[in-house]
């Protein structure tokens, strides 16, 4: 497919928003060139990132290009001559995945101090199967990656300050590659016969989630063995869309839905393989068959899951167990969304190749959850049930005390 790289791609920051969710946008990245037809491809943002420390945005802006900007986004962004260190990434054919790394957990920056003279890469995955990785502060392309025989639909690095990076295809395969040890062939892991849709890595860098499109389980496998774990298994077929682990690794959310039924959020113990949580889209709106998942993600501070369907953006607080945002309503096109890496702002991307960016409201997280969170960060389930302690606090913190079954009602049926 063409890359057309002759075609200039200009954000645009706007705050023309609509009433309802004028009080949440920040700001928003328009395209100067928009879609031939609706549905034609080549224009879709399906991957937003931030970079581990907040500073780097980027964004698949469509046919081949890549923009990566400053944040936050500076009042010069457009201005004539400005010098904001924008770089722009003529990746030679559409863009699934992004990741930049090396990163690390909220968690180990505790114990690890950063690698002097460290560069940040941004590693973009394409529609004919290589992975380019890119020097952020030069544009330049410092290596391509080929194996994949298809789309790279999902890339993450290791959140322990490695190299290591994880990549997801369309050829049923994950593959993962030591960056550090330059020609050094990828391990491949094997299973799904459906293609690969997203993949995650757990904070302590010893588990790999991943889903496939008609495959109605999970996959985990091992990051130390690089051997295949366990399934996670529903009983009745989905088309599963997203996974991603929380901020401790204690919980592992995973996004699907059905024809028939709507969409579902389930949130798995990964230790124990129990299913804990079910979130159901609000049961009183018709038709929810209509409204489906396109992507989930945890916050990387505070106890939100945010999730894009076709209806709105939406971020449930868990710990209070309510919605604490609704916003870009009836944007049916959104394809994808991530949080900074303090959880105040969240990016979406849509078919258009728009990009918004939310504003998420920040709460003081309680002292029940930020020992929960630090605790499990370095305690497997099995070893919390192990202890001697009265079961109420077990069930907290092995995140047992939420109700098994959840109606996420919209604004309107929330009476």
């Amino acid at each position: 497919m063409e890359a057309h790289t002759h075609l200039p791609y200009s954000p645009i920051d706007t705050l023309t928003t609509s009433h309802k969710d004028g009080d949440n946008l920040i700001s928003e990245l328009t395209p100067d060139f928009q879609p031939r037809l609706y549905g034609s491809p080549g224009c879709e943002t399906w991957s937003v990132c931030f970079s581990p420390d907040g500073t780097r945005f980027a964004w698949s802006a469509g046919y081949g290009l890549v923009k990566v900007l400053p944040w936050p986004l500076p009042s010069n962004l457009h201005a004539p001559n400005s010098n904001t260190e924008e770089k722009m990434l003529d990746c030679g054919d559409i863009v699934w995945g992004m990741a930049f790394g090396p990163r690390i957990s909220n968690r180990e920056k505790l114990k690890k101090l950063p690698v002097k003279g460290q560069e940040l890469l941004l590693a973009t995955g394409l529609t004919n199967g290589t992975i380019k990785v890119w020097v952020v502060s030069t544009g330049e392309l410092l290596f391509s990656l080929t194996g994949h025989r298809s789309v790279v639909r999902d890339l993450v690095f290791t959140p322990n300050g490695s190299l290591t990076l994880v990549s997801a295809s369309r050829d049923k395969t994950l593959r993962v590659w030591d960056l550090a040890e330059k020609g050094q062939p990828s391990r491949v892991l094997t299973g799904p016969n459906f293609w690969l849709f997203k993949c995650s890595v757990s904070p302590d860098s010893s588990l790999i989630a991943s889903v496939c499109n008609l495959d109605t389980k999970v996959y985990l496998w091992s990051l130390r063995s690089f051997t295949f774990v366990r399934n996670l298994k529903y009983k009745h077929q989905r088309s599963m869309v997203s996974c991603d682990f929380s901020a401790d690794g204690a919980l592992l959310a995973v996004g699907s839905y059905q024809a028939m039924t709507g969409w579902w959020l389930d949130l798995w113990d990964p230790y124990t393989a129990d299913h804990l949580i079910k979130v159901e889209d609000c049961d009183r709106c018709e038709p929810r068959n209509e409204n489906l998942l396109m992507a989930l993600t945890f916050s990387p501070t505070f106890p939100h899951l945010a999730f894009k369907d076709y209806m709105a953006l939406r971020i449930w607080d868990m710990e209070q167990d309510k919605l604490v945002l609704v916003s870009d309503r009836n944007r049916v096109s959104g394809l994808c969304c991530a949080f900074h890496p303090r959880g105040s702002v969240i990016a979406t991307g849509c078919r258009e190749g728009h990009v918004k960016f939310w504003r998420v409201p920040c709460l003081v997280s309680s002292l029940r959850h930020l020992c929960r969170t630090t605790l499990r960060f370095s305690v497997s389930t099995f070893q919390v049930q192990a202890l001697p302690i009265p079961k109420k606090i077990l069930d907290f913190l092995t995140y047992r005390d939420i109700p098994k079954k959840r109606i996420l009602c919209c604004s309107e049926h929330n009476r």
